[in-house]
């Protein structure tokens, strides 16, 4: 389904990652994930995330989307396959 390209930086022990990552998987959407436990990849993440430190932070193209909840929000209220598409 997506055309656009996904960034999610996480951790691998986040539980709130992996259903992300879940989320992202049952939409078809294809992304690159950076483990953040680098700290120079952490670093390279707070830069693009406004000072966020909090795993995950999710780009749609260059649209920050935030984490978790955000994008699950995204999903409820049926915005995030729209963004998946034309990002």
């Amino acid at each position: 389904m997506s055309k656009a390209k996904i960034t999610i930086y996480t951790t691998p022990y986040c539980p709130y990652c992996h259903a992300a990552k879940t989320l992202l998987n049952r939409k078809g959407a294809a992304f690159e994930e950076i483990d953040v436990q680098d700290p120079a990849l952490r670093q390279q993440m707070m830069l693009r995330a406004n000072g966020r430190r909090t795993v995950p932070q999710i780009f749609i193209g260059e649209i920050h989307v935030g984490g978790s909840d955000d994008i699950h929000e995204l999903d409820r209220r049926g915005r995030l396959d729209s963004l998946l598409v034309s990002a």
